[in-house]
């Protein structure tokens, strides 16, 4: 059809618009502007939620209670099953040599993070392999087994049980753990006054460095370590000067221990009781000085 006033003949292939919904597809229409709308709303609600669940999930609180079941699933498991008694009859008897040091050495550490008791492993050690690898393979175990439980305090315990710290002896200990870390530790495993896995989990707890752990505990558990594998190496002839003098530097260091940890208690008794002083004093508010000129004014 010809238009007069523009001297143009209008297009008769362009779509026609009078319908307010010409022109679209079904995918276009109300329905899905009003789903993809709701996908939207559902994807924000729905990330705010996985985010706290993310939290709790990593919170203190929650790693904590993992700890303790995972402690409390070893003991039980030790109880059970009691994996000791089959280091002691060396188990399994189809190994020797090398390869059943190292696989004792392993179960050695899983079991002491069980509180299985030192002891009984030590001498347990020393039966099966002599004092030589017997000694090897319980250092190699003591390590073992202090490093899993130091990272198991450290990752898990450290950020709920550290508020908790309160106290003036607790604050001293941890002081002490936390600046004389190497120090420390080796004077605890030298003197055995302290249970391996509280000093394990007291030390995770404090800031001691992980290396310092470790290099302590390897050092400081030798001398012990070897009387009780020289004990249980010779425990077939218990009146041999070895079996003697082993047995003998046990009750020895132990009564030691015992006196160390009494002495090292009230140290740090009284060192927090002079720490607590000093920071009262710092945070008293100073007396008001009158100056003997302002005196003689008046």
């Amino acid at each position: 059809m010809f238009d007069h006033a523009t001297g143009a003949t209008p297009r008769t292939d362009a779509p026609h618009t009078d319908h307010p919904c010409a022109g679209r597809s079904d995918a276009d229409g109300p329905r899905a502007g009003r789903t993809n709308a709701e996908a939207e709303a559902g994807r924000a609600a729905g990330a705010p939620r996985a985010v706290r669940f993310a939290r709790v999930l990593l919170s203190p609180w929650a790693r904590l209670a993992l700890l303790l079941v995972v402690l409390a699933s070893a003991a039980t498991a030790v109880l059970l099953y009691e994996p000791q008694k089959m280091l002691a009859d060396g188990w399994p008897p189809q190994l020797g040599g090398a390869m059943a040091a190292v696989l004792f050495g392993v179960a050695y550490g899983l079991c002491t993070v069980a509180f299985v008791p030192r002891p009984i492993l030590n001498l347990a050690a020393g039966a099966l392999f002599g004092t030589a690898l017997g000694l090897t393979t319980s250092i190699g175990g003591t390590v073992l087994g202090a490093g899993i439980s130091f990272a198991l305090g450290r990752h898990l315990g450290q950020d709920a049980l550290r508020p908790m710290l309160r106290g003036r002896v607790l604050l001293a200990a941890d002081g002490v753990l936390s600046r004389h870390g190497f120090r420390s530790m080796l004077a605890i495993r030298l003197f055995p006054g302290v249970p391996f896995a509280a000093a394990n989990y007291c030390a995770a707890v404090s800031r001691m460095r992980y290396l310092s752990f470790l290099t302590a505990t390897g050092l400081g558990s030798i001398p012990n370590t070897l009387a009780y594998v020289i004990a249980g190496s010779e425990a077939s002839s218990p009146t041999s000067p070895a079996f003697v003098i082993s047995t003998a530097f046990i009750v020895v260091t132990s009564i030691a221990g015992v006196v160390v940890a009494w002495c090292k208690r009230h140290s740090i008794g009284r060192s927090a009781g002079q720490a607590s002083a000093a920071s009262a004093e710092e945070s008293a508010p100073e007396p008001v000085q009158t100056s003997v000129h302002s005196l003689s004014n008046k």
